[in-house]
């Protein structure tokens, strides 16, 4: 399977993890995924799922003026995203233990 579909299925949350930690801009998310291991994510891929999760009313979104120069926007949680995220990780620890067992080849499965 092609990394691009795995990634693309784990991404919003992610996305929403960072962004439940507090307010913060397209180019600090794209940072601290890079930082934690998604080496090979571009813009073109973040705002899209950015545009996305506001459409959802997952997140909010605020243009202010950057202390370095041009305005930026600004994205914070909304409840439903608080409780989207809350979803998507229990959702996730399922899979994803469900996958740990059956690629181990575990037998109590």
């Amino acid at each position: 399977m092609d990394e691009a579909q795995l990634l693309k299925g784990i991404l919003e949350g992610c996305i929403l993890a960072i962004i439940a930690d507090g307010e913060t801009y397209g180019y600090e998310i794209l940072a601290r995924l890079e930082k934690s291991g998604f080496e090979s994510l571009l813009e073109g891929t973040l705002y899209p799922v950015l545009t996305r999760l506001e459409k959802k009313n997952f997140i909010s979104c605020r243009k202010a003026k950057s202390p370095y120069g041009p305005i930026r926007k600004y994205y914070s949680i909304t409840e439903d995203g608080i409780k989207s995220l809350g979803n998507f990780k229990v959702n996730y620890e399922k899979i994803t233990t469900a996958a740990d067992a059956v690629l181990r080849g575990e037998k109590d499965i």
